[in-house]
Parts: C-alpha cells; sequence; structure tokens
C-alpha cells in the first residue's frame, strides 16, 4: 500500500438542471487533476442536476446508466480514481449518490445520503447503508455532506470503526447570497467535525463543494460557495477558497494513516483518548 496520494478537488461551478454542461466541466476536471499528478478526483454533491433542483424528478439516471457511464470512461481514460456525487433513479425512488470508480473505470462502491436536510426529503430518500473499499491507497470510506455535520458524526464514526482511512464526501456547502469570506460560518461547521473524527481515529476527511448561485428548487437565491476541505489528525492539509465564483482545483497531498486497531480495539483507544461514548462526539 502507498503512504501518500495526491488528490484533486475538483470545485465545480454547477448549474441547476444542466447536465451535459456539468458533465462536461467534470470531465475537464478530471483530465486536469490526471493531468497535474493526482491519482484521485473528488468532485461535489449531486453535481448533474444539482442539488434539490426540480430537475431531478424528470431528469435523473440510473446508476450505471449515462452519466456515470461518461464519468467511467474519464476514470479509464485518464487512469485515475474518481468519486462524486450524482443523482440516481432507482426503481420509484431518487436518491442522492456518491460513487467511488477506480482508475479501470469500474464503480467500486456506491453510497446513497443517510443525514438528509429536511429541505432534500422531498427529493431524495433516505440510504440504508454505508461501506468501505479496500484499495491500493488504504480503506476509503464515502459519504456525502451534510453526513459530516456534528449530528451526523455517528456516520463518520461507523466508517472509522469499518476501518477507513480516508473519507472521501462530495459535497455542496451553500450559504445566503449576503455572506461573504469575511463572515465565513464553515470554521466550526465543517472544520470542527471533521477534525473531532481525523483527531480521534487518525483519518483523512476530505470534501469538494460545489460553486455558483442556485437557480430553482428551496435554495434558489443561494450560493454555493466552495472552500473545499482535507483535514487529518494535524490540522487542515488544504482548503479551497471561500467564493461562489472559485471553480478550480484544489490539490491536496495526503498521507495516508495506517490505522492498526480494529474491533474493540478502537474502543480501548477512545477510551485512553477520553472519548465520551454517551455523547458521541
Amino acid at each position: 500500500m502507498k503512504n501518500r496520494v495526491k488528490i484533486g478537488m475538483g470545485q465545480l461551478l454547477v448549474e441547476g438542471g444542466e447536465p451535459e454542461r456539468n458533465l462536461a466541466r467534470a470531465e475537464k476536471m478530471i483530465r486536469e487533476s490526471a493531468e497535474k499528478g493526482c491519482e484521485i478526483v473528488l468532485l461535489p454533491e449531486t453535481f448533474d442536476l444539482g442539488w434539490t433542483h426540480p430537475s431531478v424528478y424528470t431528469l435523473a439516471q440510473p446508476i450505471p446508466g449515462p452519466s456515470s457511464h461518461r464519468l467511467c470512461a474519464a476514470a479509464r481514460k485518464d487512469r485515475i480514481y474518481v468519486c462524486a456525487g450524482l443523482t440516481e433513479k432507482l426503481g420509484d425512488r431518487i436518491h442522492n449518490t456518491a460513487v467511488l470508480i477506480d482508475s479501470q473505470g469500474e464503480i467500486v462502491l456506491k453510497y446513497h445520503k443517510i443525514n438528509e436536510l429536511t429541505v432534500e426529503q422531498p427529493f431524495y430518500a433516505i440510504g440504508q447503508t454505508l461501506n468501505v473499499i479496500d484499495t491500493e491507497f488504504g480503506k476509503i470510506g464515502v459519504n456525502i455532506c451534510a453526513d459530516n455535520y456534528m449530528d451526523g458524526l455517528p456516520i463518520g464514526h461507523a466508517l472509522a470503526r469499518m476501518g477507513a482511512q480516508i473519507i472521501l464526501s462530495p459535497s455542496s456547502w451553500t450559504v445566503d447570497y449576503k455572506v461573504t469570506e469575511e463572515d465565513d460560518p464553515y470554521k466550526d461547521k465543517w472544520i470542527r467535525p471533521y477534525s473531532i473524527l481525523a483527531g480521534l481515529y487518525d483519518m483523512a476527511i476530505l470534501g469538494t463543494t460545489s460553486v455558483g448561485y442556485i437557480v430553482g428548487g428551496p435554495y434558489e437565491g443561494k450560493k454555493m460557495v466552495g472552500c473545499s476541505l482535507a483535514v487529518d489528525k494535524s490540522g487542515i492539509i488544504a482548503r479551497g477558497p471561500f467564493n461562489e465564483f472559485a471553480g478550480e482545483l484544489v490539490i491536496a497531498d495526503v498521507k495516508i494513516p495506517q490505522r492498526t486497531q480494529k474491533g474493540t480495539e478502537i474502543g480501548e483507544m477512545l477510551s485512553q483518548k477520553g472519548f465520551n461514548f454517551a455523547s458521541c462526539s
């Protein structure tokens, strides 16, 4: 297993209900990541149609399906792992889904978001499973955005118990249009929970978020502001700019944690750190 991995956090401009333009930007970002030596590229949450955009009801695709096929082809062509958030049509349900695609272009993990905001529940069904996958970069777990809220930390705890060394989290962080970089509200909202998990378990946690203004749906008029984040037990590894126009690639050079504890050994390790099991925080 490798000791380090270069991960590209692709802050994409996401236009609601415009899958062709969004997927074209994703393919370009995948290529740029590979050209700059990244071995994994992480793309935002539901970047194909936009988070909570009404087009989910008519344009959501199955996975595997047309949108995921394009990401798989790009991963295979550029020989890079791709983790991305897509809108999935699964029978009579729609899911806020994340996929992990290996460098051969195969989907090796698929996850449905669990800790959904009240405002998004009319759009997406609640996920029911968690998983990690063994890769050449260690065990990778996947979750999505608000799964890493303070109240969603049990999801991260569960991935850690499964042995995750890296958690990849497609995200779409949004604020009111009046909020600027000087008012950055995400220090406690994201840096704190990421740091808690990374410090407790010796994991690396990365979230990539979209940029642009939201048009359509319950959050219309708000803006997606980037500030993608990579954290390990030592602190912040990399952070994207807090700006609705910052559609760019942010590269994190991640030292792959070498976790050794398993099963109840993890509980013993947490006890030695003074972890409060009653609060699970």
